[in-house]
């Protein structure tokens, strides 16, 4: 099992590297349902949109054109997502039949992950042959509302079971959210990373400089911390954005042993609709790559609107070529009296 899992990884990074291109073949989709759900006509339906979705995309990165979305069963936002994405990240779909589970929320809306893609950004080598997989949203009548890339498995999974997260259903929308939050960076989307964040969020960066000694004969690195509002963070940002041709951005799990606490997913004692999410990020980008620990602070309105960060610190993972324990002064709910 574990050589079969090994090579499908491998075998698409390996058929990348040779020049592979996906051929225009339509695709097949199954969604699978729990034992206990019922399978809803709506999932048939999502079945057929996911399947024409896909194949567009294989066909549009096959001929090197714009993939077109006019006609896809999707709504407004789920369009401009793929077609952004795709513009600045080019991929395909990495088999000809896909099945995988679909998770049906008590309000009839399905969400589907897993789904195999290989980056192929033109003229780029920073991901030729990069596995990568998307999460894409459904309503309930099968329409598509959200297609964005998802967090690898293993980061899913260390975050889904560690912390004092009460409900299934609740982990995952706050990993829906996480990806969003990414996907975002990964999009140049600056929009939607303004609208995440509050209006009076905290924000603090960790800077790596090199420092002389008090005599002047040797250097050292240090880190001091910058501490910004969310103005002044987005102008930043901004900044970045226009710098780089393309930017990759990933989150990994935290190993619990090594961070002094958990890594992933903890719930206010204080204030129950309130998370702290704590993970590795790494930034790659046309002209600047680092390593860090990032932590988020969200908020998840009591009425069911779409929560937003009141807190974000990062710092960075390697100072003098050493890897440095996330601060648990700024990177977990206590740190912040929560």
């Amino acid at each position: 099992m574990m050589i079969l899992k090994t090579l499908k990884y491998i075998l698409p990074l390996a058929l990348a590297m040779v020049g592979f291109s996906a051929e225009a073949e339509n695709i097949e989709v199954s969604l699978l349902t729990d034992a206990g759900t019922e399978r809803t006509p709506a999932v048939a339906v999502a079945e057929r949109n996911l399947a024409e979705a896909l194949t567009e995309i294989n066909r549009a990165n096959g001929l090197k054109e714009p993939v077109v979305v006019r006609d896809l069963k999707m709504d407004d936002f789920a369009k401009k997502s793929l077609a952004r994405i795709w513009a600045v990240t080019p991929f395909y779909c990495d088999d000809d039949y896909v099945a995988e589970k679909v998770w049906v929320f008590r309000e009839g809306n399905m969400m589907v992950s897993h789904i195999p893609l290989i980056i192929t950004p033109e003229g780029e080598d920073f991901g030729m042959g990069n596995y990568q997989e998307a999460v894409v949203e459904f309503d309930r009548n099968g329409t598509i509302t959200d297609f964005r890339f998802a967090l690898d498995a293993h980061m899913s999974e260390s975050m889904a079971h560690c912390g004092d997260v009460v409900e299934k259903e609740q982990q995952m929308i706050i990993l829906q959210y996480m990806e969003r939050f990414r996907t975002a960076y990964n999009k140049k989307d600056i929009e939607t990373i303004d609208r995440m964040f509050s209006e009076d969020a905290l924000i603090i960066t960790g800077n790596v400089v090199t420092v002389r000694s008090n005599d002047g004969s040797a250097y050292a690195q240090k880190v001091t911390y910058d501490q910004m509002d969310k103005q002044r963070y987005i102008a930043k940002l901004r900044r970045a954005f226009a710098r780089n041709k393309w930017i990759d951005v990933k989150f990994n799990p935290i190993d619990e042993d090594s961070a002094g606490g958990c890594g992933g997913i903890t719930r206010s004692k204080l204030h129950p609709n309130m998370y702290g999410v704590r993970v590795q990020q790494s930034w790659k980008s046309s002209n600047y790559n680092d390593e860090g620990y990032l932590f988020l602070l969200w908020e998840f309105p009591q009425d069911g609107g779409d929560p937003i960060i009141h807190v974000r610190t990062w710092q960075p993972e390697f100072v003098n070529g050493q890897r440095q324990a996330p601060d648990n002064s700024i990177s977990t709910l206590g740190g912040f009296d929560l």
